[in-house]
């Protein structure tokens, strides 16, 4: 059988590699071609020339990585591009406790995700043989939205998340990047139409028409940022680490489904926490609730930062 599929040509690879990641509990594989990223390079030339990118230092680095795959693994041919969910209705008990983005609720999704993506990995390599492959979730020089338009797996929103038809906007972006031809699919395309309920809502103002200003984003000021938030920052609504307003109004997300995923569901202590044991945690409560956690990168000081901020 294996024999059978190796010999099979690019549709056939692309059908069965995409059957593999649904099977592995992946919302969504697609397949775009590697190509040198032009349009967006100009584009993110731009948004660091402007600014836009704060205290990210990081995000000028190792521009020809971003923008060629094959600079990443060489003689590369497709970059296979998925999604993973993780949405969930669970919402903190009390209302006035400082808030954490949805995605902060479980474990480190870069752990997560990247185990996922071992036994797809290990399909490709079982049934076309030898391939020169590596895997990324947030954690490299990859463009990965760029990479999800071109795959099908949904389009730029305004907010600049990416938003699948039919699921919304809640999941996780990885990619493969490989050596191996596969069958592209066909872009995805806008269905923003005229809303624009996400730049209105946003209490500073970074939503740009399908960019963001990160630097005056509440995910940038509570997580990024290493200095003190600027008093005249704006109105974190009550965001301790990240923010999900511009996804809460977003219409498409009326369509998100609940992850089942383990690893991303809550711990009970944290959900429950009143407003005044937000503020009380002391270093060591911080340290158990948020162990392998993404809320560890701010750090128990940073978290505390944030705190004060929303107090003030």
């Amino acid at each position: 059988m294996a024999g059978i599929v190796h010999m099979s040509g690019p549709s056939e690879r692309s059908e069965a590699v995409k059957a593999k990641a649904l099977e592995l509990g992946f919302l969504a594989c697609g397949v775009a071609k590697v190509v040198f990223l032009d349009e967006e390079a100009s584009r993110l030339e731009q948004w660091l020339h402007a600014g836009k990118h704060g205290q990210m230092g990081y995000m000028a680095n190792h521009f020809g990585l971003r923008t060629d795959p094959r600079e990443l693994v060489p003689g590369a041919k497709s970059v296979i591009s998925l999604a993973y969910n993780y949405y969930t209705p669970n919402k903190q008990t009390d209302p006035a406790a400082p808030k954490l983005s949805t995605y902060a609720y479980g474990r480190d999704y870069h752990k997560v995700i990247k185990q996922r993506m071992k036994p797809l990995m290990q399909f490709i390599t079982e049934q076309y043989g030898e391939v020169e492959m590596r895997c990324f979730t947030d954690s490299a020089p990859v463009l990965e939205k760029a990479w999800a338009e071109r795959a099908g797996i949904g389009w730029r929103g305004k907010h600049s998340l990416i938003i699948r038809k039919g699921q919304g906007s809640y999941f996780f972006l990885a990619e493969i990047i490989l050596d191996l031809e596969l069958a592209p699919d066909a872009p995805a395309t806008d269905h923003c139409g005229t809303c624009r309920r996400c730049i209105d809502a946003c209490p500073t103002d970074a939503i740009e028409l399908y960019g963001i200003n990160a630097s005056k984003c509440i995910s940038y000021y509570t997580i990024e940022l290493k200095d003190q938030i600027p008093a005249d920052a704006g109105d974190f609504k009550n965001w301790a680490f990240g923010c999900d307003i511009c996804q809460q109004v977003c219409p498409w997300n009326k369509f998100s489904t609940p992850h089942t995923e383990p690893d991303f569901t809550p711990k009970p202590e944290l959900m429950e926490l009143t407003a005044a044991e937000w503020n009380e945690m002391t270093e060591e409560r911080f340290d158990r609730l948020f162990f392998g956690s993404p809320v560890k990168r701010t750090k128990y000081a940073g978290l505390m930062r944030n705190l004060r901020f929303l107090r003030e």
